[in-house]
C-alpha cells in the first residue's frame, strides 16, 4: 500500500535501575540503538511488515512495538493505519532496553505522524504496555529515558509521573554485555517480595543523594550513592564474574558499578572519557580470559532520546 507519510527513527538503548534506583531511575545512551521506519497508510490498524537483526514475531499482539502502538491508537480516533519496520541492533534480553526501544519508538513515531497529539508522559503509558508484554510488568524505567532522553526518575508508576534530571557533562557510561540471556520476568522473580525497613532506608537515602549529585555535578557524592541494596545482591549471582568485574571497575577509577536493568549487561560510570576507556580496557581484558562472548563499549548520556533521522 502506498504510504501517505513516513518517518525513520533512531531508538536508543537505555540503562534502568542505575544501581540505587530500582524501577524508578533510568538513563539514555548514545552509542547503540535500533532503527524503525513507520509509514502512515490508508488502511486502519497496525501492521509490522519487517524485522531484521533478531527473530521476533511479526504478529502485532505478540510484538512489544505492536502492542504499544495499539494502546496509542485505542486512545485516539484516526482514519489511518500504520506499518512498522524494525531494524534491531539491541539484542533482546541484553538488559539495555531492547523491548523499550521498540515500544517507545513505535509510539513516538506514530505520534509524530499524527501531529503530536500526545505528550511524553502519555506516550510513556502507551509504551509501558509493550514492556508489560515483554516482562509481565508495566514498568517505565527504560521507556521513560528513551522518550525523554538523559536521566529520568519515575516518581509514580501507576499514574505516570516522569521527572527529567540533569546529566553531568563529564559523565561517561561503560557497558559490558556478556552474550548470555537473562529474561526480565525471571530476574524479577528472584527478588524478595519484602525488604527490611533498614534496607529501605539505606536505599532511598542513596536515591536522594544520587539525584542531588546530578544537580550539583558532585561526582564524589554520585559515587557514594551508586550502591544497591535491593536487586543487585540477588541478580548478581546470575552474572558470571560479577564481583570480580566490580572490583576491577572500581580499581580503575569507576564512580560506580552495577547491573543494567535485569542484566546480563553491566554498567560502570566514569568521570571523563579517559577513565571510561581505561575501565573498558580492564573489563574487556577480564572477560577475554573467559569462554563467554561479550561486547564492551562506552557512551555519553543521550540528552535527546529517540531521534528522527
Amino acid at each position: 500500500m502506498k504510504p501517505i507519510a513516513s518517518i525513520r527513527l533512531f531508538c536508543p538503548a537505555t540503562v534502568a535501575n542505575v544501581a540505587c534506583g530500582f524501577d524508578v531511575l533510568g538513563l539514555c545512551l548514545t552509542s547503540v540503538g535500533d532503527e524503525m521506519l513507520i509509514r502512515k497508510v490508508q488502511q486502519k490498524g497496525v501492521k509490522i511488515t519487517k524485522i531484521t537483526g533478531q527473530k521476533l514475531p511479526l504478529e502485532v499482539t505478540k510484538n512489544v512495538a505492536g502492542v504499544a502502538a495499539l494502546a496509542l491508537l485505542e486512545a485516539i480516533d484516526t482514519d489511518y493505519g500504520f506499518e512498522i519496520e524494525i531494524y534491531k541492533n539491541i539484542k533482546p534480553g541484553s538488559g539495555i532496553g531492547s523491548s523499550a526501544a521498540s515500544a517507545a519508538g513505535a509510539v513516538f513515531g506514530i505520534n509524530a505522524l499524527l501531529g503530536y497529539p500526545f505528550n511524553k508522559q502519555e506516550l510513556t503509558v502507551f509504551a509501558m504496555q509493550g514492556e508489560k508484554l515483554a516482562s509481565g510488568t508495566a514498568h517505565a524505567d527504560n521507556v521513560a529515558p528513551a522518550l525523554f532522553g538523559g536521566f529520568t526518575l519515575v516518581r509514580n508508576n501507576d499514574s505516570i509521573d516522569v521527572i527529567s534530571l540533569p546529566s553531568p557533562i563529564a559523565l561517561w557510561i561503560v557497558i559490558l554485555h556478556p552474550q548470555i540471556t537473562i529474561k526480565t520476568a525471571e530476574a524479577r522473580a528472584i527478588l524478595p517480595k519484602e525488604i527490611t525497613l533498614q534496607t529501605a532506608t539505606k536505599q532511598w537515602a542513596n536515591v536522594g543523594a544520587f539525584v542531588s549529585a546530578l544537580y550539583k555535578e558532585d561526582y564524589n557524592l554520585l559515587s557514594k550513592s551508586l550502591v544497591d541494596y535491593v536487586a543487585t545482591p540477588f541478580r548478581s549471582k546470575n552474572i558470571p564474574y560479577y564481583n570480580e568485574l566490580e572490583t576491577i571497575a572500581l580499581s580503575n577509577n569507576a564512580l560506580g558499578f552495577g547491573i543494567s536493568g535485569s542484566g546480563p549487561s553491566m554498567f560502570a560510570m566514569a568521570k571523563g572519557k579517559a577513565d571510561a576507556l581505561k575501565i573498558q580496557a580492564a573489563l574487556s581484558k577480564k572477560y577475554s580470559e573467559t569462554t563467554i562472548t561479550f561486547n564492551c563499549f562506552i557512551s555519553k548520556i543521550n540528552p535527546e532520546g529517540i531521534k528522527i533521522l
